[in-house]
């Protein structure tokens, strides 16, 4: 999802298809269109480079609290993993402020939001919404790494936490 269709749909389809239906040249913000692109090869090395670290990222594809703490996982792969998920998440921020822009600011005088194609309304809402969502996402990776680097104990049972406060 994070590495395949997401920057396919809106990095890809949606990055060439929504200038051509705004009648607009470029994105609103082409130099940050630019950072979302180049972030993503880097966060999809990170994540090549955890299979081969250690024993691989072996914490299921939701990076599960229990398996991925220090404690069960010592390998430095799951840090790899989640520096990925973090660059992503970077990046999927920067497109989607610029889709978000384009979408909502980026329109001829004569094309009112009615006149506006129900795909660049599309992209607009599902941009929005991974603006929201992604911070919360960089964020309890952010608690995943100090549970495992820094002894704290957002998610460790040991320390009265709670697993499921990441799911």
């Amino acid at each position: 999802i994070f590495f395949f269709v997401m920057p396919m749909l809106m990095g890809g389809f949606a990055n060439w298809l929504v200038p051509l239906m705004l009648v607009m040249p470029d994105m609103a913000f082409p130099r940050l269109n630019a950072l979302s692109f180049w972030l993503l090869p880097g966060s999809m090395i990170f994540l090549v480079v955890s299979a081969f670290t250690g024993d691989g990222a072996g914490t299921g594809w939701t990076i599960y609290p229990t398996l991925s703490t220090y404690k069960f996982h010592p390998s430095s792969s799951v840090d790899f993993v989640i520096g990925a998920l973090h660059l992503g998440g970077v990046s999927s921020i920067a497109g989607g402020i610029n889709f978000c822009t384009t979408a909502y600011s980026m329109r001829i005088g004569a094309m009112t939001g009615l006149r506006v194609a129900m795909f660049v309304w599309c992209v607009g809402v599902t941009a929005l919404m991974l603006v929201i969502a992604m911070p919360v996402l960089g964020g309890a990776l952010t608690m995943l790494l100090a549970d495992r680097h820094y002894n704290t104990s957002f998610f460790s049972p040991d320390g009265l936490g709670d697993p499921v406060l990441f799911i």
